[in-house]
């Protein structure tokens, strides 16, 4: 009897296990049916939208108090333009050759007038004892008078000869470098150029560069290593153009015993006597994505668009930048990250839907 109550209770179990089981696979396609109707009647409104080809973040006034969303106006702003030219390092070989020359030459004018003073004694001696009831013959006297006008010319010919080696270096390395040159104690400068402890620079600018200033830099760096820069002084105007780039040339003087004669250059920073018109982004409006920098605009009172710039030039207080900005236009400066997040919730819920 037992036995039979005990077989009855296990086969009630069974049943009740298999009802239970039926219920939950018959049941769970209209539970997920009315779960999806429930989400699709709480789905959140899309706030991106398309007005002509752009993509347009609306927010009403209230949520952007509620989510901090501040927006600036953009000031204008004039910028210098900067120019990246080239220039090359100067062998000095042929300036060191007409220095000495041109010392050479300084050198002999100076023997020959010690010559030509110690003649014109030698001739007022001898002139005044052939007064001197002709104590020494008129040819004596007239050979005195000859050596002296063959110092004075020897003197004409070397001063000739040093002025002419002077224009030489002057129309090759200009009026600054000859003036050092041709001083008998070497300048500082050519010191440093002949014992390698500095290079002569000269650098071809366009033809709208402004004029370099006096006591004015550059940054240079070789065109094989452009991260490894180098300043270089302002010297002078290069008489010599360069002959593979039209423009204006200058020398410039770099101190580095890396650069050799003959390599090639790259300067940066050079002035151009042209301005730009354009606003200044403000740090705080710019937001990274790709790699790239944003701004979002504000171009209704309640919708706001992406906008892709540059930050090529850095100010003060963000980055100067000429194109589909302008003047008192609004940019975002607080809660630009929401709006990004906001646009590609959208994407996402695009492609979930595709």
């Amino acid at each position: 009897m037992n036995r039979k109550i005990a077989i009855i209770i296990g086969i009630q179990a069974f049943l009740i296990v298999m009802l239970f089981w039926l219920l939950v696979f018959y049941g769970k396609d209209e539970f997920e049916a009315l779960n999806q109707q429930h989400e699709e009647e709480i789905e959140t409104p899309n706030l991106v939208s398309s007005k002509d080809g752009v993509t347009v973040v609306n927010v009403n006034t209230a949520t952007q108090v509620q989510s901090g969303i501040h927006t600036s106006p953009l000031n204008a702003s004039t910028h210098q333009a900067n120019i990246s030219t080239y220039g090359s390092v100067m062998s000095i070989d042929s300036l060191i050759e007409l220095r000495t020359r041109y010392l050479t030459a300084k050198s002999e004018i100076e023997v020959l007038r010690t010559s030509l003073a110690q003649n014109k004694n030698e001739y007022a001696r001898l002139h005044a004892l052939n007064l001197d009831d002709k104590n020494v013959s008129d040819k004596v006297v007239a050979v005195a008078a000859s050596n002296i006008k063959a110092d004075e010319a020897k003197i004409a010919a070397a001063e000739s000869n040093a002025r002419n080696l002077a224009d030489s270096m002057r129309q090759q390395w200009g009026e600054s470098l000859t003036k050092q040159a041709a001083q008998l104690n070497a300048s500082e400068l050519l010191q440093n150029l002949i014992a390698g402890k500095e290079v002569l620079i000269q650098t071809t600018l366009p033809f709208d560069a402004a004029e370099p200033r006096d006591n004015s830099s550059i940054m240079i760096a070789p065109t094989a290593a452009p991260s490894h820069t180098i300043r270089a002084y302002y010297i002078s105007r290069a008489p010599m153009s360069n002959a593979t780039i039209q423009g204006k040339t200058y020398f410039y003087r770099a101190i580095s015993t890396e650069l050799r004669a003959g390599m090639q250059i790259n300067a940066i920073n050079t002035t151009s006597n042209k301005s730009v018109s354009g606003v200044i982004v403000p740090n705080d409006a710019i937001i990274w994505y790709a790699g790239k920098p944003w701004v979002y605009r504000k171009t209704g009172e309640e919708e706001f668009s992406r906008l892709p710039i540059k930050t090529d030039i850095e100010v003060e207080t963000g980055w100067f930048y000429q194109g589909n900005l302008k003047e008192k236009d609004e940019v975002v400066t607080n809660g630009a990250q929401l709006l990004l997040s906001e646009e590609f919730k959208s994407q996402i819920t695009n492609e979930n839907e595709d």
